[in-house]
């Protein structure tokens, strides 16, 4: 087996992510990253939290709801309790996901994601979200999904990375092309409409260390969603989207993700 470079002296968003929620896959330069981005930025964590919850209620929203049985999942990160495919098999244990991200760390931490219920299947794939063809062409892809029917696309908390919107419209086209009729578009990415100078301030703080970032405003985001069907609520703070109790309680100004789901036509 290839060895796999972390390049831990750098830092990495998913590490950063990851410390921030409290995991232990992180390495120093993450830390001390974190350190410096949370000190203009100091509700990140709870942001990034309120971004988790959303997660799972829009994967278990789809697989209930829509009844959507297949899941492509890019950005996956780092294995986080519940992972997606825990959400939509508890919902119907058939359920397929494949995993999609292009980062060292999770690469090694894979199989963890690669568990599922007897009926179900999940697959990963070590592809770039800059390179769409090669996930739908892939193997995992082709072997996992039946495309006559629904697919769920999933860029939680990916697109604030593609920096250039042109750039996000080319993946999410690109992406959604060979889904079926019915299937949906699920996304959540950073936005500073909330709290301007805190977000802008934190963004800065990123792409200071390398890691370049944008906050979308609300316009923007549902621009995301040109073409498709967006469904109730439409483009909200992702602790306004179908909340639950506890996303309920927080204030919006400590929450900094916009999220929505769309149906293709």
């Amino acid at each position: 087996m290839t060895p796999v470079e972390l390049n831990t002296d750098v830092p990495h968003s998913a590490r950063i992510y990851d410390y921030l929620l409290g995991g232990k896959d992180n390495f120093a330069a993450d830390r001390e990253a974190a350190t410096g981005i949370t000190k203009g930025w100091p509700h990140l964590a709870i942001s990034m939290r309120a971004n988790r919850s959303y997660m799972a209620r829009q994967a278990q929203f789809i697989a209930a709801e829509l009844g959507i049985r297949q899941f492509l999942d890019i950005g996956a990160g780092l294995p986080t309790a519940p992972n997606l495919h825990e959400v939509v098999q508890s919902v119907a244990p058939e359920s397929r996901v494949v995993y999609v991200d292009n980062d060292p760390i999770v690469l090694v931490h894979a199989r963890a994601l690669l568990t599922s219920t007897p009926q179900g299947r999940t697959a990963y794939l070590d592809a770039d979200l800059h390179d769409p063809d090669a996930i739908v062409t892939s193997e995992q892809f082709v072997e996992t999904f039946d495309l006559t029917e629904p697919v769920a696309l999933s860029l939680i908390a990916i697109l604030q990375f593609i920096v250039d919107e042109a750039e996000a419209h080319r993946i999410i086209d690109q992406l959604m092309a060979p889904l079926p009729s019915g299937s949906v578009l699920a996304l959540s990415t950073v936005t500073a409409d909330s709290a301007p100078e805190e977000v802008n301030e934190g963004v800065a703080a990123y792409v200071a260390r390398g890691i370049e970032e944008k906050a979308r405003n609300r316009a923007e985001v549902e621009d995301l969603f040109r073409g498709f069907e967006l469904i109730d609520p439409g483009v909200a703070l992702v602790s306004r989207w179908r909340p639950d109790e506890a996303s309920r309680a927080l204030p919006d100004e400590h929450v900094h993700m916009y999220g929505g789901v769309a149906r293709k036509r």
